[in-house]
């Protein structure tokens, strides 16, 4: 006898309220956890949701939801597959609902968006994610419940170490853009991951969204590995492979723009490589040949000197290095503040660097400026205010007027710092709260 087919059900939904300023940062308020339209509680039954983020699959969504459901069903483990539809107009939801799988429309657009909505939704204690494009194995998915059930908080797939299938991955993405990617990650951020890009990857939901995951691009992936690396969760990787996807269309991916995103995203997360390390380099290139120069010129070859003009460039070299340093210290703070980073060594040494500390800094770069500038006027008196020859008085004039200079910038950069951590309206809720709950206490 035929089964009799279910009724398609009628899809969820993930709304996009206003939300306060407190809850903007939320990833389960903004995807709709808080509204109660989108979010169910991880279920007692439910140990896996296997998510998969659809825009217009529809040639290859149905044979991703078969692969897991047949996983599910052959590994026994208790699971849902669950669908993050981002705005499809090509059937895509019918054609999950039809097949089993429960719809989660998310309105946030973007890779990034139709994920973070599917892990506020899911159901399963763990989460194994897999692009709708055929490109990935859901049949083979015991690697990362078995990693997961050993206490892994993230598992990443390793198509690297898995294999790449022939055309399944572009030649630039594959010797240029992951590889160079993946090392720059592992540099800024000490991550053991070696796939920063791979789409099939498994994690404990709580943890992932006690991240606080922001973007709604494709950087969404690199921010998912950043901020699991930076919070100390436990990581590993198994190897997986990645086949030709089965779409006739191209891939949403778009190799330069999203590259750059996922750059940007990189640089901007680490102050130390961005500013700190630069500014330091620069201002110790500059220091060191000014010392070298300060007592006179130094002749390096029959046909080589160095004297005043280099002089100048390096004197330059160290006002630009310190106002970097001071760009990297602004935003450290700031990144910490915002929970962007975690606080850490290098948080509670710059925590130390108060608005009143970097002022009497700037105070004493000025007195020793001026000290300077105030002896070379001295020694040009003494010749009648001359014509200034040679680099005698030259070298202690261009240093005090570059402390001097130092000063100002410290000092501005030091008012700036305290203007960003002034209360913001997070911190008049809480006042306002309090004068509340001692009002009704007084009462």
């Amino acid at each position: 006898m035929a089964r009799k087919a279910r009724p398609a059900r009628a899809p969820e939904t993930i709304e996009t309220p206003r939300l306060s300023h407190a809850r903007a940062h939320d990833p389960a308020a903004r995807f709709g956890a808080a509204t109660g339209t989108g979010r169910a509680a991880p279920g007692p039954d439910c140990l896996l949701t296997i998510l998969i983020p659809c825009l217009n699959e529809a040639e290859t969504l149905a044979a991703c939801i078969r692969h897991a459901l047949a996983y599910l069903a052959e590994s026994g483990v208790a699971g849902e597959v669950l669908v993050a539809d981002n705005g499809s107009t090509d059937g895509s939801q019918a054609i999950a609902a039809a097949l089993g799988a429960r719809v989660i429309p998310v309105a946030v657009r973007g890779y990034g968006g139709a994920l973070a909505g599917g892990i506020a939704a899911a159901r399963g204690r763990y989460v194994i994610m897999g692009d709708a494009d055929d490109s990935y194995d859901l049949r083979n998915l015991d690697a990362f419940v078995t990693e997961l059930r050993a206490g892994a908080d993230l598992v990443m797939g390793n198509r690297f170490r898995g294999g790449i299938g022939a055309g399944a991955m572009p030649f630039l993405h594959r010797y240029l853009g992951n590889p160079v990617l993946t090392a720059i990650g592992r540099l800024l951020f000490r991550s053991p991951v070696r796939d920063f890009h791979c789409g099939l990857r498994g994690f404990d939901r709580a943890r992932i969204l006690g991240l606080g995951l922001r973007t709604t691009g494709m950087e969404f992936a690199s921010e998912m590995v950043v901020r699991a690396s930076l919070s100390g969760l436990v990581i590993r990787e198994v190897p997986t492979t990645l086949r030709k996807d089965g779409r006739s269309r191209p891939p949403h991916l778009r190799t330069w723009r999203d590259g750059w995103r996922h750059l940007r995203f990189l640089l901007l997360h680490s102050p130390r490589w961005m500013f700190l390390y630069p500014g330091l380099a620069l201002f110790l290139g500059g220091a060191i040949p000014a010392l070298a120069l300060l007592g006179g010129p130094r002749h390096l070859g029959p046909h080589l000197s160095l004297d005043i003009h280099t002089f100048v460039v390096a004197c330059v070299a160290m006002l630009v290095g310190i106002q970097i340093v001071t760009f990297g210290m602004i935003a450290r703070r700031y990144a910490a503040r915002q929970g962007l980073l975690p606080g850490g060594r290098h948080g509670r040494v710059l925590g130390a660097l108060s608005l009143e500390t970097l002022l009497i800094a700037a105070f004493l770069l000025l007195a020793a400026g001026g000290a300077g500038i105030g002896w070379s006027v001295l020694a040009w008196s003494r010749t009648g205010f001359g014509e200034l020859a040679g680099g005698a008085l030259l070298r202690p004039l261009i240093l005090s007027a570059c402390s001097v200079a130092a000063s100002v910038q410290l000092a501005f950069s030091a008012f700036l710092l305290g203007i960003l951590e002034l209360p913001g309206g997070d911190a008049r809720a809480r006042l306002a709260g309090l004068h509340a709950a001692i009002g009704a206490a007084e009462a």
